[in-house]
């Protein structure tokens, strides 16, 4: 088309380098913006929707701009508002897929045996429908639990299956083949309510698009041009539903970066925008590769670590900015040091001129937190946990800490009343309530009501048995509180009450975290001698909270710290199994490898001048200490653009050597193990071979794997936590020991002491 030449003069082009302009005023065909962290990609695209109505090429209203968010929605109006001013009001198909979704579909509702004023479910009136259609297939729905059945259910439907779609195999993943019959009756009783769920919003329109062409030519002509941001995002019905929209003019441009794919486990596929060419033949690439955030060695160990992935479009950032800090890597003993090194850094960036508010510590998982928590409020650190509760607000530690206040002090009503039906164990609200108006009128705890009420008739037979239990368990736990260890303790409580089994059966990734949350919970408790002094350091914990004021260190897991940016990052716990996560390489293999990479990838291009990655050579599982090694990620940073802390001349050399002598290090991937080089299991937790043994000392760390030579086979030794015992095995400077008084343990030698 014709573009006039005043438009090269625009307001909206100044300050755009080559390829932002390039992808401005490319307006006609296919094209795909693949624009790298930091460079500009938003002034980009809504440049190239102020350029479409400046021009005439479109009215505001024949656009479609999709984003994920409603915060990317409102910004990009806003831009664009700027820009053109009141024309902006004029787009009503700019904003979330969701809810442009749901606006095409109220107009067509009917078509899917809806009608226009359907109601949309939350969360929590999804469940309770779905629970109603296990129940009338008379299943046990503490077995088939129907926040599993939920989510098996958005995953077909962000594929775009319909039950019809759904074969033999994908049912046989509930109730032993009936998923595709519970996800017919969950469809029905939505039809029959006039509601829909959040995947029903843009399903039921990909099914009328599909299926009635009138609708689909109304759409395809009123539509001029598509814009769509964080394209490596979209999930298969995304990617159906633009696909079908952009087939006549083939006017879309599609914004994204398949490096940046970090939301697999929510259904975004990166295949869709690798294969973007395939799908659009013609259709143009401009590589956004200038970055305007970060430092050129920032740059370089990103650009390294990502070179490794075999699945991606490929582009290399660069930046005019000065040099700067290398990327530092620090390895240290354990994870108390690990955050007592981050705070000390943290207080040294604001002492030296800069703010907290500019400096971010980032985990792979939310559990990772606690210890920095503890840790700061300590030394009274000012921080805040972003996308999250802080550690002991999360609702899975409150109830297991609620379970411990009540064992240790019975008359602590406010604790029997968060989780007497937590998880359910058939104890209605009216139970409950009679209960409660028991101890009111005998003014006694409500755990001695409960026990009075059980010998009366007041309940319900079921109520009795599920009250009975609970008093029977509590009874139970107190008894063994002496003769336990309170983590101990801790485990059973989590156990016995069936909070762990509830959590296991949800088979999600949410509840996968809260498990994780748990284990860190029991594990901070070993730091403490008895279990009133660690429920009394909560308290205090919990009372120590943060003005509202002031400046304070940001807390935040990778995938809450895409799209944000600090001048200061701090990247903690990149050890084998922390990070890259086990959890996702035991699930996905190699392609869940990469993902991981890609994450490590956002998270060091989160910072602006200042980036430390962090190691620990110790963790503390179940009371052992295990040893750790780095993760992979930091034997493929490019050694130009780091500088590792080690305390022993040659070991990053070493360290590097060992990870290379594998010529093929994904096989175990391939093979489907999904374990890094080197790694074996033991005791529930894991270890390494000789070869990956990492050696520390002090607040430094020596890659090397020699073990004490004053130590032998048969040597009786002592341990300040298990007693006196007899060195059974020794692997580099880890030994097994046979304890006179606690059994066999795998210690470290270092804690040990000759008898």
């Amino acid at each position: 088309m014709n573009i006039p030449a005043q438009s090269m003069e625009a307001p909206y082009l100044k300050g755009l380098n080559a390829p932002q302009r390039e992808a401005v005023l490319t307006i006609d065909g296919p094209v795909l913006m693949l624009a790298g962290a930091g460079t500009g990609k938003t002034a980009a695209l809504t440049a190239r929707l102020a350029h479409i109505i400046a021009t005439r090429s479109a009215w505001p209203s024949e656009i479609l701009a999709v984003t994920f968010t409603n915060k990317a929605a409102r910004e990009m109006r806003e831009r664009v508002g700027r820009i053109i001013g009141d024309a902006v009001e004029g787009m009503p198909w700019l904003g979330t897929f969701h809810s442009i979704g749901a606006k095409m579909l109220r107009r067509h509702a009917e078509l899917v045996g809806l009608q226009s004023n359907f109601t949309i479910l939350d969360t929590d009136d999804q469940i309770r429908l779905l629970k109603q259609v296990i129940s009338l297939e008379e299943l046990d729905e503490k077995r088939w639990t129907a926040r599993v059945l939920g989510g098996l259910i958005d995953q077909w439907k962000n594929k775009g299956l319909m039950p019809a779609d759904i074969d033999a195999g994908e049912s046989e993943r509930f109730a032993e083949g009936r998923g595709a019959k519970l996800y017919t009756l969950y469809q029905d009783r939505l039809k029959a309510l006039n509601a829909c769920d959040f995947g029903d919003l843009l399903l039921h329109m990909l099914t009328i698009l599909k299926s009635h062409r009138d609708v689909l030519e109304e759409y395809q002509k009123r539509f001029k041009y598509i814009l769509v941001d964080e394209y490596q995002d979209t999930n298969s019905v995304q990617y159906l539903w633009l696909r079908l929209l952009a087939q006549t003019r083939k006017n879309i441009c599609c914004v994204g970066d398949d490096d940046q794919s970090i939301y697999s486990w929510r259904g975004a596929e990166v295949a869709n925008i690798l294969k973007y060419e395939k799908d659009f033949p013609g259709a143009k690439i401009i590589k956004l590769e200038q970055n305007y955030r970060s430092t050129p060695h920032i740059l370089g160990a990103a650009s390294g670590l990502i070179a490794k992935n075999g699945e991606r479009l490929g582009k290399t950032l660069w930046t005019e900015l000065n040099d700067g800090d290398k990327v530092k890597v620090v390895g240290v003993w354990d994870g108390p040091e690990e955050a007592r090194r981050v705070g000390e850094l943290a207080e040294d960036h604001q002492r030296s001129g800069g703010s907290l508010d500019d400096a971010a510590i980032l985990v792979r998982a939310q559990f990772q937190t606690r210890e920095f928590e503890d840790r700061f409020i300590s030394i009274g650190l000012p921080y805040k946990i972003v996308g999250g509760f802080r550690f002991y607000e999360r609702a899975e530690i409150r109830d297991a800490l609620a379970y411990l206040r009540l064992v240790n002090q019975p008359a602590d009503d406010l604790a029997f009343e968060r989780i007497v039906n937590v998880p359910k164990r058939g104890l209605g609200d009216k139970a409950v309530a009679k209960v409660q108006t028991l101890a009111r009128l005998q003014r006694v705890p409500l755990t001695q009501a409960a026990v009075d009420i059980l010998e009366t008739d007041e309940l319900t037979p079921q109520a009795r048995r599920a009250l009975g239990q609970f008093v029977r368990d509590l009874a139970s736990w107190r008894d063994r509180a002496t003769a336990l260890s309170h983590p101990d303790l801790a485990r059973a409580i989590l156990d016995e009450s069936g909070y762990t089994i509830a959590l296991q059966a949800e088979k999600t990734a949410e509840a996968a975290g809260r498990l994780e949350n748990l284990t860190e919970l029991v594990r901070a408790m070993e730091e403490y001698e008895t279990l009133g002094a660690f429920l009394e350091h909560v308290s205090l914990v919990m009372d120590n909270e943060a003005s509202a004021d002031g400046e304070k260190l940001t807390m935040m897991t990778i995938h809450a710290a895409k799209g944000l940016e600090f001048e200061r990052v701090f990247l903690v716990g990149w050890e084998e199994g922390v990070f890259p996560s086990q959890r996702s390489l035991d699930e996905g293999g190699l392609a869940s490898l990469e993902e991981e990479r890609r994450l490590a990838y956002v998270a060091i291009t989160r910072a602006r001048r200042h980036c430390t990655i962090f190691h620990a050579a110790n963790r503390r599982i179940y009371g052992q200490w295990t040893s750790s090694i780095p993760s992979r990620f930091i034997a493929e940073l490019p050694a130009d653009h780091i500088d590792m802390e080690t305390s022993m001349a040659g070991g990053e050399t070493m360290w590097r050597a060992n990870w290379a002598s594998n010529s093929d290090p994904f096989a175990h991937l391939q093979r489907g193990t999904g374990r890094g080089p080197g790694w074996q299991r033991a005791s529930g937790s894991y270890s390494t071979t000789p070869s990956r043994v990492v050696e520390a000392r002090s607040s430094a760390i020596s890659l090397g794997n020699k073990g004490r030579s004053d130590i032998a086979f048969g040597q009786r030794v002592f341990h300040t936590k298990f007693g006196y015992g007899s060195v059974a095995e020794i692997e580099g400077n880890k030994l097994e020991i046979d304890f006179e008084q606690a059994g066999r343990k795998r210690v470290l030698d270092s804690f040990v002491t000759l008898a």
